[in-house]
């Protein structure tokens, strides 16, 4: 079975990357590997960060074997995803998760209250969004390779939702009345950005394993 590890601290993330690739891979996170450096996400772009952390943890686990556990990885995947508002020129792409603080990850109301400020007198018609995500999959010292994934809507008015997180309460994919905080894991997992990028991952890695 192909090891994988998931190099996010992002425990959400973890569970949607493990539900939605189902039982063909085993994963391990970084969980499993106290001493990895955290990777300094600075690149500018959702690719850039993804590669800058898959690339950087294959090369330290490398250098570092006696880190690894038993039945060490053969890839690193890491995932950079956010949340890009056309009526906001795309923001807070690449600072979604530190959209509210700056330079520190926010609270996921603190985000969402700041996106819901800024668009205070934007009409419906106006408010349209894509989450977008971008998966780097990397082999210990080896160039990673990208899979992309978006998920075209809009923001709502008002949260509604209790499931998912981040933004999932304010966002409403196409063709649905509803948000994914409304939908359920079932169905976010079947159409969202990041289902879409693990589906183009999920035939590459059935093709090399």
């Amino acid at each position: 079975m192909t090891c994988i590890l998931i190099a996010t601290r992002n425990a959400h993330k973890v569970a949607e990357i493990r539900q939605i690739l189902a039982g063909d891979f085993r994963f391990l996170t970084t969980a499993d590997f106290p001493a990895a450096p955290a990777a300094a996400e600075d690149a500018g772009t959702f690719a850039g960060n993804a590669r800058q952390k898959a690339e950087g943890l294959g090369v330290w686990l490398a250098a570092n074997p006696q880190a690894a556990p038993a039945g060490a990885p053969l890839f690193v995947l890491a995932d950079d995803s956010g949340l890009e508002v056309d009526a906001l020129g795309g923001q807070p792409g690449v600072h979604s998760a530190r959209f509210a603080a700056g330079a520190a990850n926010s609270p996921d109301a603190a985000n969402n209250a700041k996106l819901l400020r800024l668009l205070r007198d934007v009409p419906p018609q106006n408010r349209t969004a894509r989450f977008r995500c971008v998966l780097a999959l990397a082999a210990r010292q080896g160039p990673a390779r990208l899979f992309e994934g978006c998920c075209e809507g809009r923001i709502a008015l008002a949260p509604a939702g209790v499931g998912g997180f981040g933004y999932d309460p304010l966002f409403v994919p196409e063709g649905c009345d509803r948000s994914f905080a409304e939908l359920g894991d079932e169905v976010k997992n079947k159409i969202s950005h990041r289902a879409r990028a693990l589906a183009a991952l999920r035939r590459f890695l059935n093709g090399v394993a």
